[in-house]
């Protein structure tokens, strides 16, 4: 079994290749929602798509007022200890969870902060180099919806360069702070050449959007399946989350037999990957694998087959 610390001495295993960019264009009219139960809603007949968010953010955060588990301070004066539990997320927490990814061959996309790459350059490579997918978070943690346009495009050029440079992938997907993009993104997104978002909620199913009569693939995002919103804003137990996540899949893959279905769960890099709370997640990827027809997808692979699949909703287009 291949564990982190003898793939660093190994010097990893290349997988660049399943990472490059594809292009695909869909035309014609709107879809309804298809409702056949002949397995052709996901690659090889699967039944139900699970896709993993592991963000990469640990240093990316600013020295003073930033949300931590510790009570607030005045932010004029540096926040210690809140420091050191967001460097967990590099020195534990990521490396943890690759691990656990490893054991059960799955494959997730990790939303980078540019600035968190650039602080921690051999993670970034070899989350990549383990096969997963890098996907744009914005370069610093300023948030989008404050930005002009200017500002917002050069934020995303020079994340795409971070992202670039270190891991040698081009990031196709973006995730923005919070999920408050502005009313430029998707057009800023699509000129550089990325082809989904995830910060949309309102559907459990991939689904296309009309940009410049162009579609661009959304890829759902959950707020509910979200270990930060459930473990540091509801004060969940890793017993609330683990139950949480199990109905959460069963409905999803009671309805999969007629529909399409996603789920999505997300891991934070200082959250989930607590020992406890990796656990909890291990245990839920061997719930879900042990039913039939159940996969795991990176978001890449999950936008460009949707945006070449027929049976994708199109909204606007």
């Amino acid at each position: 079994m291949l564990n982190r610390r003898n793939f660093v001495l190994a010097g990893g295993a290349s997988v660049l290749a399943s990472s490059m960019p594809l292009t695909s264009e869909v035309h014609g009219q709107a879809v309804l929602p298809a409702t056949q139960s002949d397995g052709g809603f996901w690659p090889d007949g699967a039944r139900m798509v699970i896709s993993i968010s592991m963000q990469m953010e640990a240093g990316a955060e600013p020295s003073s007022g930033t949300e931590s588990p510790m009570p607030r301070i005045d932010p004029k004066y540096p926040d210690l200890p809140a420091t050191k539990w967001y460097d967990y997320g590099f020195k534990e927490g990521i490396p943890r969870l690759l691990d656990m990814f490893d054991r059960h061959h799955v494959k997730v996309t990790s939303h980078m902060v540019g600035a968190a790459v650039e602080m921690h350059p051999e993670l970034a490579r070899e989350i990549v180099q383990r096969g997963h997918e890098a996907s744009g978070h914005g370069q610093t943690w300023t948030p989008q919806f404050s930005m002009t346009p200017e500002e917002e495009r050069k934020g995303y050029e020079e994340s795409i360069a971070t992202i670039e440079r270190v891991t040698g992938t081009r990031p196709v997907g973006f995730n923005a702070f919070w999920l408050r993009g502005t009313p430029h993104t998707l057009e800023i997104l699509q000129d550089l050449g990325f082809i989904y978002h995830i910060d949309d909620v309102s559907r459990d199913e991939p689904f296309l959007v009309n940009v410049r009569n162009k579609p661009f693939a959304v890829v759902p995002y959950t707020l509910h399946m979200n270990d930060i919103v459930n473990y540091e804003s509801r004060y969940f137990s890793t017993d609330d989350y683990a139950s949480d996540l199990k109905r959460e899949f069963d409905m999803l893959y009671s309805e999969s037999s007629k529909r399409r279905r996603m789920m999505s769960v997300s891991a934070h890099d200082r959250i989930a990957g607590r020992p406890s709370r990796t656990k909890v997640l291990e245990e839920f990827i061997e719930y879900a694998q042990s039913k039939s027809g159940v996969t795991f997808m990176r978001k890449d692979a999950i936008a460009r087959y949707a945006l070449d699949s027929p049976l994708t909703i199109r909204e606007g287009i």
